[in-house]
């Protein structure tokens, strides 16, 4: 054989990157194994040794074990095959770490306490399959009675929350906090009447003596106020309220004073409950929803209006 077409170790060192002392433990471990021996009995390695440690080194930075490279090398496995392998495990862990960040950003921006940070924690290490479950068991042990209305699971069911695989922290605050709401045994109990009610689609003893137009108009100068940024507790929700509680007193024959305010919110608070109101809003954050603003709720704003003449 001619010595010429051979390398030493310095050689393929000088060549490969690779430290002289990391390629002879290749050597030793069987993964390159040298192609034959100089007179004075040093080691020479062919090119076929010189390209095996090229991809050995590749393959090595990309995070493969030398078991799996070792395989690999002597043709067992594929490259095509053990690049797939290992990008699905990258993503995984890709997908972990975007979880932690989000999380460390929300304990950063919140001042988050230690128990808080426990917390978030723990729900954010679930798996998307174990998150799904914790939402599969809220909806079948809401809606799972006898007397179930087929519409109202089926609502719940098709908006169910799904944590992005790299959540921002808002996300993240939403998931938290929406898991804690989806084991509340009282927050079950009301889910399950405002989905009954808002499946059936019964409108309001309220709107349906007001009528359509006066609803209409009702609607519309609330999503106004809400789009205009206004409080319903600041005096600019005064002109609005006033002008809408004399047009349903002109309807129903009643005088426009704070009795009459109180029975107004009474009857729009039938179609509203704050928590499940918050549990609509938490789904919009934690999937991403862009909120349209005609599917926005007025009635909350609308009642709180109403609510804050009373208390004055």
């Amino acid at each position: 054989m001619d010595v010429t077409t051979l390398y030493s170790i310095g050689e393929l060192s000088r060549r490969t990157g690779l430290s002289v002392r990391t390629i002879r433990f290749y050597s030793d471990s069987g993964v390159v194994a040298p192609t034959t021996r100089s007179p004075a009995g040093y080691r020479l390695y062919d090119l076929n040794a010189l390209l095996r440690l090229e991809l050995l080194r590749t393959l090595r930075e990309l995070g493969m074990d030398l078991a799996t490279i070792q395989r690999v090398l002597d043709r067992e496995l594929s490259v095509a095959e053990v690049a797939a392998s290992h990008a699905d495990a990258m993503d995984v862990q890709i997908r972990v770490l975007q979880l932690r960040r989000s999380v460390l950003r929300v304990v950063a921006g919140r001042r988050s306490d230690p128990e808080e940070i426990k917390l978030m924690h723990r729900l954010t290490q679930l798996s998307g399959e174990e998150r799904r479950r914790l939402i599969e068991e809220f909806i079948d042990g809401t809606f799972g009675t006898v007397d179930a209305d087929p519409a109202a699971t089926a609502m719940v069911r098709a908006a169910a929350p799904d944590l992005p695989e790299d959540p921002s922290g808002e996300q993240i605050a939403a998931w938290v906090e929406l898991a804690g709401l989806v084991g509340d045994e009282d927050f079950r109990a009301r889910m399950r009447r405002m989905a009954i009610w808002q499946a059936a689609g019964r409108p309001l003893d309220i709107e349906s003596e007001a009528g359509e137009e006066l609803m209409d108009f009702t609607r519309q100068k609330v999503a106004d106020a809400m789009e205009s940024g206004i409080d319903p507790l600041s005096n600019r929700a005064v002109p609005v309220m006033d002008d809408l509680v004399h047009r349903f007193a002109e309807v129903f024959a009643r005088t426009p004073d704070t009795e009459f305010r109180d029975w107004m919110a009474q009857q729009f608070e039938e179609a509203h409950d704050s928590r499940v109101e918050r549990y609509w809003r938490l789904v919009w954050i934690v999937n991403g929803w862009q909120v349209v603003p005609n599917l926005i709720p007025v009635y909350p704003w609308l009642i709180q209006a109403l609510r804050n003449d009373r208390a004055a």
